[in-house]
């Protein structure tokens, strides 16, 4: 059973008055590249089996931190950017200030009924979280076990990812919301996947390293009744 440490990528000049979107050449600002840094740091106490990336700059960016401090450590990663985990397409919404966004009657669709939206000359919202979600297990599948591995993406990619752990209908994933350089952690296994972490800016993650191979033992999969110890209990 792998676990995927879900990254937004850091703040940008766009992120909050404009929807990016796919708009190119969108780079991590000075507030995004300390948080870069810093997710980077946290994640560091952790040796990860692989970066998988989505291909816009800001994630690139992002993911290049991760990268570099697994570097410092002497891990070498895996390194895969994955046009699935790319942005939505927003189509003639992208780049456009959100003051505007929200007098279009679609806004009101993607705020309630997600399900039934579709973007003007982009893509509808099944369509971006089915190819997210088959991109993410496609990666679980493909990784060992205890594989730990991040994946950097962006928001609305990371709150599809989560909802479907979560078992929620797509129409429930504007309740979840991931800062720039959250992290939020989720574990597959052969029964279910198990939602440890949503939308973390701080706490310390070495509790996930995953055991040394001489110390391992077969765990069950089954949910913790009445709570676990923690980060590796399930």
């Amino acid at each position: 059973m792998s676990t995927v440490f879900l990254v937004r990528h850091g703040l940008t000049a766009m992120t909050g008055p404009v929807l990016a979107g796919r708009t190119p050449g969108v780079h991590l600002d000075e507030r995004g590249v300390k948080q870069a840094a810093a997710v980077a740091e946290r994640i560091a106490a952790v040796p990860l089996t692989a970066i998988v990336t989505s291909p816009l700059d800001r994630c690139l960016e992002t993911s290049q931190a991760i990268r570099d401090a697994q570097r410092a450590a002497g891990r070498e990663p895996e390194w895969h950017v994955d046009e699935r985990i790319i942005e939505c397409d927003y189509g003639d919404w992208t780049a456009k200030p959100f003051k505007e966004l929200m007098k279009q009657p679609m806004w009101k669709v993607v705020q309630s009924q997600p399900s039934a939206a579709q973007f003007p000359g982009g893509e509808k919202l099944t369509d971006m979280s089915a190819r997210v979600i088959e991109a993410v297990r496609d990666w679980d599948s493909r990784l060992a076990a205890d594989a730990v591995w991040v994946a950097c993406a962006h928001g609305d990619i990371i709150k599809a990812i989560v909802a479907d752990a979560l078992g929620l209908h797509l129409d429930q994933y504007q309740r979840l919301v991931p800062d720039p350089c959250s992290v939020s952690i989720i574990r597959y296994t052969d029964t279910r996947p198990y939602v440890i972490k949503v939308n973390d800016t701080g706490s310390d993650l070495a509790g996930f390293a995953p055991p040394k191979k001489r110390q391992r033992r077969p765990k069950s999969q089954d949910a913790t009744i009445g709570g676990g110890t923690g980060a590796g209990s399930v």
